[in-house]
């Protein structure tokens, strides 16, 4: 629960108790759930809204979504061969070193 553990969340309780007293908890407690219900609302409205006007004007979200599954996979796939290529290339390139220069000894 948002990262608070139980001690925790027992000292928060105690200094909001100790703030506002036993009689003006539970109204708090009814407005933060009034609040944070209202907040619930007006998000689902503004999806729905928003889905809404998406599909007036001829959009799907569910094609967008797929879509950009498709474009990440890509990408993804884009990435592990350039790294592989680039690691193959960095082989390639530290033989060729050695080759020219042979093995380094160290002198004391």
């Amino acid at each position: 629960m948002f990262g608070i553990g139980g001690g925790e969340l027992l000292f928060i309780l105690l200094v909001v108790l100790m703030l506002f007293g036993s009689d003006k908890i539970p109204e708090i407690a009814r407005t933060l759930g009034k609040t944070m219900a209202q907040l619930k609302n007006a998000t689902n409205d503004i999806k729905s809204e928003i889905q809404k006007g998406a599909k007036d004007n001829g959009l799907d979200t569910q094609s967008f979504t797929s879509g950009i599954s498709s474009i990440t996979q890509e990408i993804d796939k884009a990435k592990e061969e350039l790294l592989n290529e680039t690691i193959s290339d960095t082989k390639e390139m530290q033989q060729e070193i050695e080759e020219v220069t042979g093995p380094i000894k160290r002198t004391k």
